[in-house]
């Protein structure tokens, strides 16, 4: 069936959209993982829990033609494990930070992650930087350096570990966009699960708290499942925008969660915060334009 210019013109909104729903989906992630986190559930069990259900559902949409061992090869499978061993420990690095951080201080110190990739992608991917791309890699670490105050009161040591984080998405990026086209998406999903589950699994089983209430265990399965959501339409929003249509809507994530951090925690950003993450998100906004052109 041929496509109009009228629904042409609508792909790049769905995208939008869909990039919209996806950071929404995450941003109920890490306020679900803070507020079990508060309530004293580990880390690493719910580091687990939200790859759990993420290799469950995984599973069940790689296998829906058919169980076989075929569908779930890869010739890439160290690459893959790689990816996953990145955002797994990502993952749990940041569950553990939102016990003692707010939602806004994680996300943006997390943000600086596009402006890590601009610096690795020196090395890594030996891509050309030019001097308005060096300037918002320097504005992105002193944008770091705002929000993080590694010399004043405010800085708590569970502030590196979001720093790693940064740096961990960043690789987790990097290696996405190699395997990009040769691994497909729900063998990337499966395998992430897979690696997540396995690994945290003795960990969680040493640690678990059961939870005190049906509501509570509601919202650790559903980090699983929200997360998984999540991905799917991150994934799927590039069918129908392009990366630089996109990007920008990325920050939105920082709006979603200064809300819940309000409603839940009653948390308000203070100045440096605000700033800081100013300061990161304009560092990123000067990358993706550069990279525009």
């Amino acid at each position: 069936m041929a496509v109009t210019a009228g629904s042409n013109a609508d792909l790049p909104r769905l995208g939008i959209l869909m990039m919209l729903a996806a950071w929404l989906f995450f941003s109920v992630v890490d306020t679900g993982a803070k507020w079990l986190a508060v309530a004293g559930i580990p880390a690493f069990q719910l580091a687990f829990m939200r790859y759990a259900s993420h290799f469950i559902i995984s599973i069940a949409v790689i296998a829906k033609g058919g169980i076989e061992a075929e569908r779930f090869k890869t010739d890439h499978l160290w690459q893959v494990f790689s990816r996953a061993l990145l955002l797994v420990s990502a993952t749990l690095s940041n569950f553990y930070a939102l016990q003692f951080l707010p939602l806004t201080v994680v996300s943006a110190i997390m943000f600086s992650s596009p402006v890590i990739v601009c610096f690795l992608s020196i090395s890594v991917l030996r891509e050309r930087v030019g001097p308005w791309r060096w300037g918002a890699i320097l504005l992105g670490f002193i944008g770091v350096l705002i929000v993080v105050r590694p010399f004043g009161t405010a800085f708590h040591p569970a502030m590196l570990l979001i720093i790693y984080n940064a740096t961990a998405l960043a690789l987790y990026s990097i290696m996405t966009r190699k395997l990009s086209g040769i691994v497909a998406v729900d063998t990337m999903q499966f395998y992430m699960g897979m690696v997540g589950t396995l690994i945290l699994l003795p960990f969680a089983i040493w640690s678990w708290v059961q939870p005190e209430t049906t509501w509570a265990m509601i919202v650790l399965i559903g980090l699983g499942v929200m997360g998984w959501a999540g991905h799917q339409l991150l994934t799927n929003a590039h069918r129908f925008g392009t990366a630089n249509q996109l990007m920008p809507f990325t920050y939105s994530f920082l709006i979603y969660v200064a809300i819940w951090g309000y409603l839940l925690f009653g948390t308000i950003p203070d100045s440096a915060t605000i700033m800081g993450a100013i300061v990161i998100m304009g560092a990123g906004l000067i990358i993706w334009k550069r990279e525009q052109k």
